[in-house]
């Protein structure tokens, strides 16, 4: 009797972690966003689309950051066909400067509001199109009633929603599948030759649904995101 149970919970849990974007892995299949180790601290070692995702942002660096990190989140998804949302509050984002992570700027459609309220109204209304792969949408503030809106948008539409916070002395709680925060870090010299290194960023998951947090480096290269070892882990090793 008790295994019986216990089988029948493990089968929901596993229904609802598909309801919220969580797919089981298939074997030899390649991740579909590619961000190496970080996939495994999601349900399943899977990627949740079909969800929301909060990204905090404590500065305009850290913006900057988070907006690199999802363009190339975006650059993955984007690649199965579609077109993307992108919500903005001052037209910071240089349009050109996507195809460095192979992302087309006619793939994006831009929309420009100063008011939260407006811009998390166009978010829900476009969540439930699912003729889009991907919505972004630049906020101050977002409670725990919007991001159940928004939440339940994606369940119905499979479409995957990124929502970057510009505010961060208040987070409270909410239905997002994971929060996040992005902070850019210095680039390294590529063997030597002159100019600037790819891009690379520490990515903190500070909360994730039915996962586990955590903290990586990872950077931006020709094939995507590759995960790179802290500095000091490296001198440690090296030391040793």
């Amino acid at each position: 009797m008790a295994a019986t149970k216990q089988e029948l919970i493990t089968g929901l849990q596993k229904q609802i972690l598909q309801w919220e974007g969580y797919r089981p892995p298939v074997t030899g299949a390649r991740s579909l966003v590619g961000l190496g180790p970080l996939e495994r601290a999601f349900p399943n070692e899977v990627f949740p689309v079909s969800a929301v995702h909060e990204l905090v942002c404590g500065s305009s660096e850290q913006a900057a950051a988070c907006r690199g990190l999802v363009t190339g989140i975006m650059s993955a998804l984007l690649k199965q066909c579609g077109v993307c949302v992108w919500i903005g509050r001052a037209r910071r984002l240089y349009a050109p400067a996507l195809t460095a992570f192979g992302v087309a700027p006619d793939k994006v459609i831009f929309i420009s509001l100063t008011k939260d309220k407006d811009a998390l109204w166009v978010m829900e209304e476009a969540l439930k199109c699912s003729g889009l792969t991907a919505v972004v949408c630049e906020v101050g503030k977002l409670d725990f009633k919007q991001s159940r809106r928004l939440q339940l948008a994606v369940e119905q539409s499979r479409v995957t929603g990124f929502v970057l916070r510009n505010a961060t002395t208040k987070l409270g709680s909410t239905t997002c599948a994971a929060r996040w925060q992005v902070k850019s870090l210095p680039s390294t010299d590529l063997a030597g030759l002159p100019g600037l290194g790819f891009l690379r960023w520490r990515v903190d998951l500070l909360k994730v649904r039915n996962g586990k947090p955590g903290s990586w480096t990872v950077e931006w290269s020709e094939s995507g995101f590759v995960p790179v070892e802290p500095i000091e882990i490296l001198e440690e090793r090296q030391a040793g």
